[in-house]
This record gives C-alpha cells, structure tokens and sequence, in this order.
C-alpha cells in the first residue's frame, strides 16, 4: 500500500521486490515544531543516492534509487495517509 503510488512506473516491481525483501523498521517521528519533514528528509538525502550528500543517511548507505535505505514522508497529507498502513489508531495516541 505504502508504494501504490507508484504502480505501473518503470522501476515499480524492482522497489517492491527491495522493500519486502527484509524486515523494516517502522517509527513515527513527533517534534514541537512545524520543520520536523523538511529536517527528517535533509537527514536523508536526495532521493537517489549517486546525488546525495555525504554524511546523509542515503549519501552514506544508499545503493540505488530503488534501494536508497530510506522513506519519509513528503508532506502532511502524506503523512496522514501513510501512518495508518502501519499503525492502528490506539497505537498512534
């Protein structure tokens, strides 16, 4: 669910074979402060990490595009939709 989005692009099958071929971890970041997205994915690095900076989670772990280590949400709605795929409301309070 979390990659539906990207159903029926090109490089769909290979990210879906990556993401389930090992256990994930999971979490849900809170902070007091409306930065929280834009510092969690400078932390990351560029999508693609043959352009990520050094010293990002996927300048220094990435191998490619379809395995670049990490996701994060790009916005609120994002968020709001992707955190019940993992998570069940109770958990969530």
């Amino acid at each position: 669910k979390l990659y539906s989005i990207h159903k029926g692009k090109p490089f769909y099958d290979s990210l879906i074979n990556y993401i389930t071929s090992d256990k994930v971890v999971v979490c849900v970041l809170e902070a007091d402060t409306d930065k929280l997205i834009d510092i969690v994915r400078k932390m990351n690095g560029k999508t693609n990490p043959a352009e990520a900076e050094p010293g990002t989670i996927r300048g220094d772990f990435g191998l490619v595009m379809e395995a670049n280590v990490i996701h994060a949400s790009d916005s609120i709605e994002s968020v709001n939709r992707e955190m019940p795929i993992f998570f069940t409301k109770e958990e969530l309070e």
